[in-house]
C-alpha cells in the first residue's frame, strides 16, 4: 500500500496542506512542536479513524475551527487506486465533550455504515515517543497494542471485542446496582463475555506466539546480540474457563463494583535479562525494545490478512539511541522488506544518513509553525 497524496484541513496545528509523496521515503524535518508529528498523526487517522496520541476526536480539530478534513489518495500493491476521506465537525452544543463531534469516514465517496469496517484496509505501523507508555503505562496500553494489530487483519476479532466490551459494561452496571442483581440476567452477560473472551484470547495468543521470534530477531540486529529480551502474554484464561471464574467470584466483584476477571485484564510481560524492562532497562534499551516490537509488528502484518505492505511511520525514533543502534535501524528500514516510509526528526544529520543509505526516490519536507513545504 502506498499513500500518493494527502490533503489536510484544520488538523491540530496544520491549517491547510496539500502533499504529494515518494513511494519509498518521505522525511519531515523541523523543530519540536512545529507540526511534524501531526502530519504522521493525520496519516494514522486515515487508517484507524482516530488519532495515535489521543482518544478524544475533538482534540484533532484546530483551535477555533468547527471542522477538520483529511483526504488520502492511495495505491494498492497491484496498482488499484483508493480514496479515503475522514471528516470531523464540532457540534454547536456541548462542544467540549466527545459527544460534541460528528465523524464521517468515506471510501471512494461512500460513507461506511460502521467505521469499524474500515479498519484493516490500510495497514499501518507507527513508532513514536508515545510508545514509552507500553513499558511504563498500565496494562490497557499493552492490550491496545495487541488489539490494533489483530483488528487490522481479523474483522471477526474486532466484532468479538465490541461484543465483549458491551457485555462487560452491562455486567459492571449490574454489579454497581444497589439492589441484588437478577442472577439469570447476570448469567446471560457472563456467558456472552465467556464466548467472546475465548475468541479474543485465542487470537491474541496466536499473534504473540508468532510475534516473539520476529521481535527477538529485530532486537538482536539493533543491539548487536548483547542483550536477552522476552515477551510473555498473560491472561486469566490461562487459569481456566472464564465463565467459571465469573460465576465463582460474583460476590467479590459485587463488593468492588466491577469485573475482576476477563480478557480486559490481559497483559504483556516485557523482560530484559529476565527482569522487567520498566525497572532494569536504560532509556536506550527501552527505545530499542519498543522499536524492535513495532518492526516485528510490521513484518507480521505484511504477511498476514490482506498481505499488503503496511505504511511505516517513524516519529523521532533516534532520540536516546547511541550511534551504533541508529546505524543498525537505518540499515534495517532501508532494506527491501519495508515499503513506503514516513519519518520525522529534528536532526538533519540523521535524515542525511537515511537518505544516503536508502538512495533512490525520496522527498524531504520542512515543517514550521504548522506549515509543511517541500
Amino acid at each position: 500500500m502506498r499513500l500518493t497524496s494527502l490533503s489536510i484541513l484544520n488538523y491540530k496545528n496544520i491549517a491547510e496542506a496539500e502533499l504529494s509523496f515518494s513511494p519509498k521515503l518521505n522525511c519531515f524535518i523541523g523543530g519540536n512542536g512545529e507540526g511534524k508529528t501531526n502530519v504522521l498523526d493525520a496519516i494514522h487517522f486515515l487508517s484507524f479513524c482516530r488519532s495515535y496520541s489521543s482518544s478524544v476526536d475533538l482534540l484533532c480539530v484546530r483551535h477555533g475551527c468547527e471542522l477538520m478534513s483529511l483526504q488520502g489518495h492511495y495505491e494498492h500493491d497491484d496498482g488499484r487506486p483508493e480514496v479515503i476521506h475522514c471528516g470531523l465537525k464540532v457540534g454547536q452544543r456541548d462542544s467540549q465533550r466527545q459527544g460534541g463531534t460528528k465523524k464521517v469516514v468515506r471510501r471512494g465517496g461512500k460513507a461506511y455504515r460502521r467505521i469499524s469496517e474500515h479498519i484493516g484496509l490500510i495497514p499501518l505501523v507507527m513508532v513514536s515517543p508515545a510508545d514509552q507508555a507500553l513499558v511504563s503505562g498500565g496494562s490497557e496500553e499493552r492490550r491496545r497494542f495487541m488489539d490494533m494489530v489483530v483488528c487490522q487483519y481479523d474483522p471477526a476479532y474486532t466484532d468479538a471485542l465490541i461484543r465483549y466490551n458491551k457485555a462487560l459494561q452491562q455486567r459492571n452496571a449490574m454489579l454497581k446496582q444497589e439492589q441484588e442483581p437478577d442472577p439469570d440476567v447476570m448469567l446471560l452477560w457472563e456467558e456472552q463475555m465467556a464466548r467472546e473472551a475465548d475468541v479474543i484470547y485465542e487470537r491474541r495468543s496466536a499473534y504473540i506466539t508468532e510475534l516473539v521470534p520476529l521481535f527477538q530477531q529485530f532486537y538482536d540486529e539493533i543491539s548487536g546480540g548483547q542483550e536477552q529480551v522476552e515477551l510473555h502474554y498473560v491472561s486469566h484464561l490461562q487459569r481456566g474457563p472464564l465463565l467459571e471464574q465469573l460465576t465463582r467470584d460474583r460476590f467479590k466483584d459485587r463488593a468492588v463494583g466491577y469485573s475482576l476477571h476477563g480478557v480486559h485484564k490481559d497483559d504483556l510481560e516485557m523482560l530484559l535479562g529476565g527482569y522487567p524492562v520498566r525497572r532494569e532497562g536504560s532509556q536506550g534499551q527501552s527505545k530499542t525494545f519498543l522499536t524492535s516490537l513495532k518492526l516485528a509488528q510490521f513484518d507480521f502484518l505484511s504477511r498476514t490478512g490482506a498481505r499488503t505492505t503496511p505504511l511505516l511511520l517513524l516519529d523521532d525514533i533516534f532520540d536516546k539511541l547511541d550511534a551504533r543502534r541508529v546505524e543498525q535501524i537505518v540499515k534495517l528500514v532501508s532494506g527491501e522488506r519495508f515499503g513506503q516510509i514516513f519519518i520525522t526528526d529534528t536532526n538533519r544529520d540523521h535524515m542525511d544518513a537515511i537518505l544516503s543509505a536508502m538512495g533512490g526516490d525520496n522527498r524531504l519536507f520542512h515543517v514550521e509553525k504548522g506549515a509543511v513545504g517541500a
